[in-house]
């Protein structure tokens, strides 16, 4: 039985090791604290607290848990800054690739190295040239897990059961059309990013790079309409740009050509759909 290591069982690692557990694999979940672990006793899998920025933990993990084919890495960096996505994902990444040198390694990266302003649509030929270091350390990342011959997913901003920046905004009263609403967001849902994960292990070729989108962008001032027609709420205020966002403003239309050429399709093809979903 092939053996997985999702490491980061959060809001998109335990989805993925959920999913790949029924599917019939050997999953071993990762998390960075005994707490987190003690939360996931219950699962049909085990799941073990290592520290991934630590070469000694990773180590450590290897011993005792053995060979596999295959390792996820999705881990979040905690909302943290530069320090932290240099510890989580470049280290990370690094620490993985040495100690799991046989497993094929995929890093769930972000469509925000994306730097592009114009709205116009972007693939995975088109420049990746962040403004913040944040950014630049996801490339790192994604340099990392190339260099191992792994796969690279630039996920768009995610969202699912319990989980929508956007939505909780509309709701809370802090969203705001930025310069008229008319910047373009590109979104996926949980369940159709693990599944995306899926198509790029069972692809035949293997996938170095692969957008991770619906393949539906829209305005922002559209994504708000959706949530105020859902709700019977009016739209929010009109406001200036938020310019100071942690991976930077961007606007671009993201495709998923590449993706979808594997038979992947996704169970949600807009934000518009899932919304009556979420609770």
């Amino acid at each position: 039985m092939a053996r997985i290591l999702v490491a980061g069982c959060g809001f998109l690692g335990e989805a993925a090791a959920d999913f790949f557990a029924a599917k019939g694999w050997s999953v071993i979940g990762l998390t960075g604290s005994e707490e987190s672990a003690a939360r996931l006793a219950g699962k049909p899998y085990s799941v073990f607290a290592a520290d991934l920025t630590s070469a000694a933990s990773v180590a450590a993990l290897r011993d005792r848990i053995g060979p596999c084919a295959a390792v996820l890495h999705c881990a979040s960096s905690g909302r943290g800054g530069a320090d932290a996505y240099r510890a989580i994902y470049v280290d990370g990444c690094t620490n993985l690739a040495a100690r799991f040198p046989e497993a094929r390694l995929i890093f769930t990266s972000s469509t925000s190295v994306y730097a592009q302003t114009d709205g116009d649509w972007v693939d995975e030929d088109s420049p990746a040239e962040p403004f913040r270091e944040t950014g630049r350390l996801l490339l790192e990342a994604e340099a990392v897990t190339r260099h191992a011959s792994g796969a690279i997913l630039r996920l768009a901003g995610i969202y699912g059961p319990g989980r929508s920046v956007l939505r909780r905004k509309f709701l809370d009263g802090t969203a705001v059309l930025e310069n008229g609403g008319t910047r373009w967001i590109n979104q996926i849902h949980r369940d159709d990013a693990v599944a995306a994960v899926d198509a790029i292990m069972s692809a035949k070729d293997p996938i170095g790079l692969c957008n991770v989108v619906d393949g539906r962008p829209a305005t922002q001032r559209e994504v708000y309409g959706w949530l105020a027609e859902h709700f019977d709420r009016p739209l929010p205020p009109e406001g200036p740009a938020d310019l100071h966002r942690k991976r930077g403003w961007t606007s671009k239309r993201v495709s998923n050509a590449r993706l979808r050429a594997l038979g992947w399709t996704p169970a949600f093809p807009s934000y518009r759909e899932a919304l009556p979903t979420l609770p």
